[in-house]
C-alpha cells in the first residue's frame, strides 16, 4: 500500500543547492558563534539550563577525551550539574508534525550541550548515545553546531587543550593566526557599547549643541472655498457677502412656498462656504 504518494515537482539534481559564501564571512560566523557561547544571558536564552553550572564558559580538563564508557560520559555530566539540560532533552522528545514521519525523520527533540575536544581519544563514542549531547573537534569546528539555526547561544563545553588551540587556529588581536595566514581575530568597531553612557559623558557634552526645546507644530491649511474662517481672513467681506446670500435664499423660498412665482434677480443664490 502506498501511503502519502509521491512529491508533486520533484527536487530536481540541476536546483542550485548550495551557495558559494566568502571565506573571510564564514570565520567570522564562527567567531561570532564562539564569542556568543561565553555569554550567559545569550546561552540562557537559547533555552540551556545553566544555573549550577560552576564556571562559564565551561573548561574541563583533557582527562575527558580517554572517555570511552557512556557510564563515564553520565557521570561526568552529572558531577558538573549539566544533566539538568540534558533531562530537557530526554523531556522534549516527541513525533514530528506532518509528513515527515514518514521520511525517516521521525522525532524530534531539543539541543543539549556540545563538547569541543582536542583529541579524540573515545569521547566520541562515550557521548553518542547520549540523547541532544553532540561532540565536535577544535580543528574541524561548524556553524551549524555551533549556532543551530542561526541562533547563537550554544552551550559548549570546552576541553582544556581545545581552549588553547583556538589562538592557533584564529589567532588575537595582536598575533596571527598559525594555521590560517595572514588572519587576526575580528576587532569590535567599538571598545565600549554603552552608548547611553558614551552620549551622557563631559567630552562628548561639551562640543554638542544644546537641544533646541521649541516646538514648532505644522499647521494645517484649510481650503477658503470650504472654510468660511480661511476666506474671511482672505477676504473680511466674504462673511457679509453669505450672510446676505443666505437671507435672500430664504426670502424666495418662503415666497415659493406661498406659490408666488419668482423672476430674474430674485432667483435663488447659490451660497458658498
Amino acid at each position: 500500500m502506498c501511503r502519502g504518494g509521491r512529491m508533486f515537482a520533484p527536487t530536481k539534481t540541476y536546483r542550485k543547492w548550495h551557495t558559494s559564501t566568502n571565506v573571510n564571512q564564514k570565520r567570522y560566523a564562527i567567531c561570532s558563534a564562539i564569542a556568543a557561547s561565553g555569554v550567559p544571558a545569550l546561552v540562557m536564552s537559547k533555552g540551556h539550563i545553566i544555573n549550577e553550572t560552576p564556571e562559564f564558559p565551561l573548561v574541563v580538563t583533557d582527562k575527558v577525551q580517554e572517555y570511552e564508557k557512556t557510564k563515564q560520559a553520565i557521570m561526568f555530566l552529572k558531577r558538573l550539574k549539566i544533566w539538568t539540560d540534558v533531562d530537557k532533552v530526554y523531556n522534549s522528545q516527541r513525533n514530528r508534525a506532518g509528513v515527515g514521519k514518514m521520511r525517516n525523520r521521525r522525532r524530534v527533540q531539543r539541543r543539549g550541550p556540545l563538547i569541543i575536544y582536542d583529541q579524540d581519544q573515545g569521547l566520541s563514542r562515550a557521548f553518542r548515545n547520549i540523547p541532544g549531547v553532540e561532540t565536535l573537534s577544535v580543528h574541524r569546528l561548524n556553524v551549524l553546531k555551533l549556532a543551530p539555526g542561526g541562533h547563537v547561544g550554544r552551550f559548549i563545553i570546552w576541553t582544556e587543550s581545545a581552549f588553547k588551540t583556538l589562538d592557533k587556529i584564529y589567532g588575537t588581536w595582536r598575533k596571527e593566526s598559525e594555521t590560517k595566514k595572514g588572519y587576526n581575530l575580528p576587532m569590535s568597531k567599538m571598545s565600549n557599547t554603552d552608548l547611553g553612557r558614551l552620549l551622557k559623558s563631559e567630552e562628548i557634552q561639551k562640543v554638542i549643541r544644546a537641544p533646541n526645546k521649541k516646538v514648532e507644530r505644522s499647521r494645517i491649511k484649510y481650503n477658503p472655498l470650504k472654510n468660511i474662517r480661511a476666506m474671511s481672513k482672505l477676504n473680511p467681506y466674504a462673511i457679509v457677502l453669505k450672510r446676505a446670500a443666505i437671507l435672500k435664499n430664504r426670502s424666495i423660498n418662503a415666497a415659493k412656498s406661498k406659490g408666488q412665482e419668482v423672476r430674474g434677480s430674485n432667483a435663488q443664490i447659490p451660497v458658498y462656504l
